[in-house]
């Protein structure tokens, strides 16, 4: 810890000289306008080599289920970009502790088979971003061993060492542990086989920037998702979001842009938005936006509107939509359909909301087919179903992790038979999000609806608008009348089209001040049901 301290101060110093005069504030890309992107976990995509694990080779020969190239196809999921959970070599099955960052882990494939899947994706628009873990390294990645050894490391103060125990962590747990060569700890936030880098060392600055550069240059990926950032640097006793993690990312930051002006990075801060905004405006491009994405969940558990778009509203305030993510679950949380305790007809609502609200959204793989999933980490990450066959047609092997039982019901074969399944609602609004431009770039304006159990809210971009109602109750409700503040619609009547399909909505008039007053665009809303209405005046 003394070690960490001594540095702190210097080494922050050298970061703040050392940062480009161009580290200025990320602007939006041309593809990133209405853009969903998919995160996958390789091992639990698709074997194409039947060894029970996913694979690389796996994944291109299911690229078409995520984008198939074709603007006029409905048929695949209509994702423009895709999230790899780490690729790089790692001991363990989920990747977060590397020990080669030069290397595709050898259970997926090549540096070759990954190139080839870049290739691929980018011939049918995907761009490709993968996991990079710059917090921590894996106990038996070979430069951390020699520090272990060797006092005289080069590698030494690549890591944090202490004669004694630091402070344990918010959990009670231990973030110093033991070394089992000497009297010392060395410090690791997640695990002890996670040590944590000290990137206020420079060389450990540069060494992350020249893995990015690699992954960019020699393996052709479009941008990181970076985890844990909030824990890149400890100052003290805190061990969250401290100055230093900041100075680190606004360097990272403008090395990738610098080489790379259209790559995209977007982090993990796993906290408030009061917290994430701390990243901005000139660090990483985007983070996710939790506080979003437990808003929606509990709107929908609940049934109720209320405090569903107070988060959207502040990060509309404060941030262009596309530099933060909102998005139902990730592979550290209970599945969406677990979390509603099993109801389908609730997951259709939460999915109606993510894709029709602003930011760039993320789905988790499987979230799309009504997955189930709970802790440990190992059930939230398992193998993808895709049809009613042995192993839900993932491999012909045993699967690395037990299936869920629900397979023969949750998977890509039932969902295509059925036109209003939870698959095909996606599809139907990530396309949609991709036309139209209200939808993927338009502001959010809050209406107020007669029930509390009514979510409905304006997008809108220019004199384009589409309007989307929401019954989040478990009852049809009659005669819910919708209103607006002043300016919400430039004055007229418009007339409705329903995007999703089924029974049109009255029109509606506009008066002089912009204002929408009662209006009820159905005599009833269906239980449990989202309406997505094109607006034409």
């Amino acid at each position: 810890m003394k070690s960490r301290l001594a540095c702190a101060a210097v080494c922050g110093a050298l970061l703040r000289l050392a940062l480009p005069v161009a580290a200025q504030e990320p602007g939006q890309s041309a593809w990133q306008s209405g853009t969903v992107c998919y995160e996958i976990f390789i091992r639990s995509f698709y074997d194409s080599d039947d060894d029970g694990i996913g694979d690389l080779n796996g994944l291109i020969q299911k690229l078409d289920y995520i984008n198939d190239g074709s603007p006029s196809s409905e048929r695949d999921l209509g994702a423009n970009c895709i999230w790899l959970m780490p690729v790089a070599a790692s001991p363990s099955y989920h990747g977060y502790d590397v020990t080669d960052y030069y290397r595709v882990n050898p259970e997926y494939g090549s540096n070759d088979d990954f190139k080839r899947l870049v290739s691929e994706a980018h011939q049918r628009g995907i761009r490709v971003l993968v996991d990079m873990v710059l917090n921590h390294v894996s106990s038996e990645h070979p430069y951390f061993k020699h520090a272990l050894l060797h006092t005289d490391s080069p590698y030494r103060n690549w890591f944090l060492w202490s004669p004694r125990p630091g402070p344990k962590n918010a959990w009670g747990g231990e973030n110093w542990h033991r070394s089992p060569v000497r009297e010392e700890y060395y410090y690791g936030f997640f695990w002890s086989g996670m040590p944590d880098l000290n990137v206020e060392n420079p060389e450990v600055v540069e060494e992350a920037k020249k893995i990015a550069t690699f992954w960019i240059e020699e393996m052709g990926v479009d941008g990181f998702r970076l985890d844990a950032i909030r824990h890149l640097v400890e100052e003290g006793d805190r061990t969250e979001n401290v100055a230093g993690t900041h100075d680190f990312l606004r360097e990272y930051g403008a090395h990738v842009r610098r080489i790379a002006p259209g790559a995209f990075t977007i982090g993990e801060v796993y906290d408030s938005i009061g917290a994430m905004l701390a990243y901005y405006p000139d660090q990483l491009d985007a983070h996710f936006a939790f506080e979003a994405s437990d808003s929606i969940l509990s709107a929908v558990r609940t049934g109720s509107a209320s405090g569903l778009l107070q988060p959207f509203l502040r990060l509309q305030s404060e941030l262009p939509a596309h530099r933060w993510s909102p998005f139902l679950r990730n592979h550290d949380q209970t599945r969406t359909l677990t979390a509603l305790g099993g109801d389908s007809a609730r997951a259709r609502v939460a999915a109606t909301l993510l894709l029709t609200l602003p930011g760039l959204p993320f789905v988790y793989y499987g979230e799309e087919i009504a997955m189930s999933g709970d802790k440990p980490d190992p059930r939230l990450r398992t193998p993808m179903h895709w049809t009613h066959a042995r192993a839900a047609g993932f491999t012909r092997a045993i699967p690395w992790e037990p299936l869920q039982p629900d397979s023969l019901t949750a998977n890509v074969e039932a969902h295509e038979s059925d036109a209003g399944s939870l698959l095909n609602l996606h599809r139907r609004l990530i396309h949609l999000r991709l036309q139209h431009a209200a939808l993927s770039a338009g502001q959010l304006l809050p209406l107020t609806a007669s029930h509390d159990a009514v979510a409905a809210y304006l997008r809108r971009q220019d004199d384009r608008a589409v309007l989307i109602v929401v019954n989040m109750g478990n009852v049809p409700l009659t005669r819910v009348s919708l209103s607006s503040s002043a300016g919400a619609l430039p004055p007229g009547r418009y007339a409705s089209t329903n995007l999703l399909g089924g029974t049109s909505a009255a029109s509606l008039r506009v008066g002089a001040d912009g204002r929408i007053r009662v209006y009820v665009p159905f005599a009833e809303l269906a239980a449990l049901e989202g309406y997505v209405l094109e607006l034409s005046n």
